[in-house]
């Protein structure tokens, strides 16, 4: 019996449309068997998971339209995510406003027909016979890879391709999208897993969108870009190259960033600010390297210092405290301190003591001489109430974040998100003593944190630097797979750490110590030249 048969009571009496199911900790489509005694969970599109199978699947519904408006003869190329939206092209075709308008009209019809989304499983021998009889690449990457005893395919109707992750089981699900022209191409903008029936109306995030555009024409161009051309680089020994030019790409980003900001006399500090495992602490170092060959000596003042006594500090709607809301920040004092400083004046630096929930002073004091400049870096700096009583042209803001532009093919991307998760993991695991399990386990309460305080503010940035590497992947896999294949399968963190694990096992890898110790990558490997 299919999963969505045993549980059609609860699938029509859900408050939210159900769109997958996770069965013993496996995320499973509710199309498949359903086998006695296993423990269902089914996942609702309220759910960030559930929100996930909801993008995936809108996005099979936009290559299968584009397939059939064009007969085949162009396809679609999924670029990148900008919040609730992804940006793609119709390759080989002018992506008028026409045009995109017949790829919105088929989508509305296959998503008003409900169709099923059946996903095939074929032996390799049946898999080669049908890859020789269709002569498609769709999926092929799951082909290639020899220890692969099982390739499967998505049908929807005549069409078929293949996801690199779970997708609903029925067209229909995705009634709420919108598709609009952006750029040289077209957004399919969908909701978010808190407001799951409303699509958003408009878009901000014009400045991320500059950043991941940038490095995905620069990838383009040195026919980069898919995991397919990442292992060929690898399997042809050319990695080396490859490493060299991303390296060199992030020097000239930085050394860019660094000639802004000095020739600019009005700028007197730098703020950075990006989400979780940016590599945000390498970042500002190499910055600050480029700033002293500007003859400017960067000098650093700690946010950590200016908490808010422990009995101002707001609680959440758990009661705990949140130490993360800009109100847990001491903004008047820490407002006051930057004037001054600024003025010339010598200010006492404080000591936040964690354990008493107060600030202390310690005899620290400080003062800008001439030709420093104040580097802060933090999850607030975007937020200008941090810095309310700086003028605008004092200011020279910087958003840092892992924008991956690296994608398993032309229709599946890999999200920045788990980019940045994996990156976590290994960190987590090498500097702090934490295993998969718990970096898994508390990732959507980072997520949850980000959302708030991090990327609401993102388009305030001066500047946006994409602190992603092509070939992070292949160098985090050797360390991040035996600690995500340690999670026990009874473990409710198992299903994210084995849809990573079925990403990953795609990508060929490289050994670690061919990341330069300069690289960003080190402030989560170890054993780079950074201080951290």
């Amino acid at each position: 019996m299919k999963i969505r048969e045993k549980f059609k009571s609860e699938i029509e009496s859900s408050k939210y449309p159900v769109i997958g199911c996770v069965v013993d900790n496996e995320y499973m489509n509710l199309q498949d068997e359903y086998k006695e005694g296993s423990n269902v969970e089914l996942i609702d599109i309220s759910s960030k998971e559930g929100m996930k199978m909801y993008r995936r699947t809108i996005v099979y519904i936009a290559c299968m339209a584009v397939e059939e408006v064009f007969k085949g003869e162009h396809q679609l190329y999924v670029n990148y995510q900008l919040a609730n939206a992804m940006f793609c092209q119709i390759e080989g075709a002018d992506n008028s406003p026409e045009i995109i308008k017949k790829v919105k009209q088929k989508m509305r019809e296959i998503v008003e027909n409900d169709i099923e989304i059946k996903k095939v499983v074929m032996n390799r021998k049946e898999a080669e016979k049908f890859y020789n009889e269709t002569g498609t690449v769709k999926g092929k990457l799951q082909f290639d890879f020899e220890e692969n005893n099982e390739i499967a395919m998505y049908f929807c109707g005549d069409y078929y391709n293949y996801c690199y992750g779970t997708l609903a089981d029925k067209t229909g699900i995705t009634k709420h999208f919108d598709v609009e022209q952006y750029q040289d191409g077209f957004l399919i903008k969908y909701p978010a897993s808190s407001n799951p029936f409303r699509t958003p109306n408009h878009l901000r995030e014009k400045k991320l969108a500059w950043g991941f555009k940038e490095y995905k024409e620069i990838h383009k161009i040195l026919e980069l870009g898919t995991v397919y051309r990442l292992n060929s680089r690898i399997e042809q020994n050319e990695i080396k190259d490859t490493i060299m030019l991303a390296e060199a790409l992030h020097e000239k980003k930085i050394a860019n960033i660094a000639d802004r900001i000095a020739n600019n006399k009005n700028i007197k500090m730098v703020l950075i600010a990006g989400p979780s495992s940016s590599g945000k602490t390498t970042f500002s170092q190499r910055l600050g390297l480029q700033l002293k060959l500007n003859k400017l000596q960067p000098v650093t003042i700690s946010v950590d210092n200016y908490f808010v006594e422990r009995e101002d500090n707001p609680v959440d709607e758990n009661g705990e405290y949140d130490f993360e809301c800009i109100e847990a920040v001491d903004v008047e004092l820490f407002n006051k301190h930057l004037v001054a400083l600024l003025n010339g004046e010598e200010i006492k630096v404080p000591t936040f003591d964690f354990l008493t929930g107060h600030k202390v002073y310690k005899g620290n004091t400080m003062r800008l001489e001439e030709g420093q400049i104040l580097v802060i870096e933090g999850i607030h700096c975007l937020n200008d109430k941090l810095t309310s009583d700086i003028p605008k042209e004092q200011k020279y803001k910087v958003y840092a974040s892992a924008l991956t532009v690296l994608s398993m093919d032309r229709y599946n991307r890999i999200s920045t998100t788990d980019t940045r998760l994996i990156r976590r993991i290994v960190r987590d695991y090498k500097f702090r003593g934490y295993s998969a399990e718990h970096t898994i386990k508390v990732w959507p309460s980072v997520n949850r944190g980000e959302e708030k305080n991090i990327f609401p503010y993102q388009e305030e940035a001066d500047s946006v630097f994409n602190t992603s590497l092509i070939y992070e992947l292949a160098a985090l896999k050797p360390i991040v797979t035996p600690l995500l294949e340690e999670i026990p399968k009874e473990s409710r963190e198992y299903a994210e750490a084995k849809r990573i694990l079925d990403i990953l096992k795609y990508i060929k890898s490289i050994p670690n110590d061919l990341i330069p110790p300069n690289s960003i990558l080190k402030e989560f490997t170890g054993g780079g030249y950074f201080k951290y």
